[in-house]
């Protein structure tokens, strides 16, 4: 099976539904395009993809990834330039990254060729769904589960592979105030925490929600073993601008390497701006705080792109951040970023797979 020669078997929609949609006030993740990517794993082999209308799918009450949690999943964005081609960023690096957590979890690997020109197809069926709006983008969701019909606990025999996608806008529409949660655990070394896996974000809900239930957006996780060092946000990589340096924690088995992630170091280094990937501890953060010389602080993510932190807090206290306005480091970079993704700007280091439509 090869990019040229692979034939995915199309059923379309009898009406789109995209006339419900309202390109100028969307939700982020409730809207969800025409049509689906579906690849079954079965008798040690993946099978012909096909693309389907978007639709419920049928499973068995014992299906194994329900019991067991065999699940992992990616998240990109595709874009529209200005001549109406479709920009997908960096997507042979979100499957690289998909295939990493599929090892970590037992699922086989998936082929490149029908990540690709599944992708290809299913954007190139759905491009009206892509939002020409400014700030939006179509978010496409790949995800894999275990489809065994048993009770014991041990890898599926058997898997299906599927891309769905939604127009979406802005996941965060204000600056994040957030927490460090310095009790509850995400990941521990040896564990799954560098995989993209449905089970960490699942048992990271219940802490997210009591600090919510406080007035905060999300947490800053801290390490397993002392609660001593940062690692990252709840659905974010998480990065500080101290005196002019940009600082951000560095991947381990422990901390998911984003893709956003890598495309802001990337361009700080672009720009001469110095960058450190290392331990950060909360103890320099308060005080870099207290010294002011904490700058900025923000996330990093496919869904939120780069999203400002307004607010930290921190036993008992709230470590208020400098007005966004004077974030130079953090705007410029979102700004070129955006400019690269939809096309405006050169695409120097060759980010976006285009599809001509």
């Amino acid at each position: 099976m090869s990019v040229e020669t692979l034939t995915i078997p199309t059923q379309t929609v009898a009406q789109s539904r995209i006339a419900e949609l309202d390109f100028h006030n969307i939700e982020f993740g409730k809207i969800f395009s025409d049509h689906m990517l579906v690849a079954d794993y079965r008798e040690g082999a993946w099978q012909t993809p096909q693309i389907l209308p978007y639709g419920n799918m049928s499973l068995s009450p014992a299906n194994s990834a329900l019991h067991y949690g065999q699940s992992v999943f990616e998240g990109m964005k595709a874009y529209r330039n200005a001549e109406s081609d479709i920009l997908l960023f960096r997507p042979l690096d979100n499957f690289k990254r998909l295939n990493i957590s599929a090892e970590r979890m037992c699922i086989p690997e998936l082929p490149e060729e029908l990540f690709m020109q599944g992708l290809e197809q299913l954007l190139r069926l759905d491009a009206a769904w892509v939002p020409p709006t400014a700030g939006c983008a179509l978010y496409l969701r790949p995800f894999i589960f275990a489809t065994d019909e048993f009770i014991g606990v041990r890898p599926s025999s058997n898997y299906r592979f599927v891309v769905f996608t939604c127009p979406v806008g802005a996941y965060y529409g204000q600056p994040l105030r957030v927490a460090i949660e310095p009790n509850y655990v995400r990941s521990a070394e040896g564990g799954a925490g560098y995989a993209k896996a449905a089970g960490n974000y699942g048992a990271a809900l219940y802490p997210a929600r009591q600090m919510q239930e406080k007035g905060y957006h999300q947490l800053i996780w801290t390490d397993a073993r002392e609660h001593k060092y940062i690692e990252e946000s709840g659905t974010m990589n998480v990065m500080f601008v101290i005196d002019g340096v940009l600082v951000t924690p560095a991947v381990s088995t422990t901390i998911l390497s984003g893709i956003t992630r890598k495309s802001v170091l990337q361009l700080a280094r672009d720009k001469g701006i110095p960058v450190e990937e290392r331990k950060v501890a909360v103890d320099e953060i308060v005080a870099a705080h207290k010294a002011g010389k904490l700058q900025e602080a923000f996330g990093t993510g496919t869904a939120a792109t780069i999203a400002q932190i307004a607010t930290i807090h921190y036993k008992g206290e709230d470590l208020e951040l400098p007005a966004l306005e004077g974030r130079t480091v953090s705007n410029g970079i979102a700004a070129e970023l955006d400019q690269i993704k939809t096309g405006q700007i050169p695409d120097r280091h060759n980010w976006n797979y285009k599809i001509s439509l």
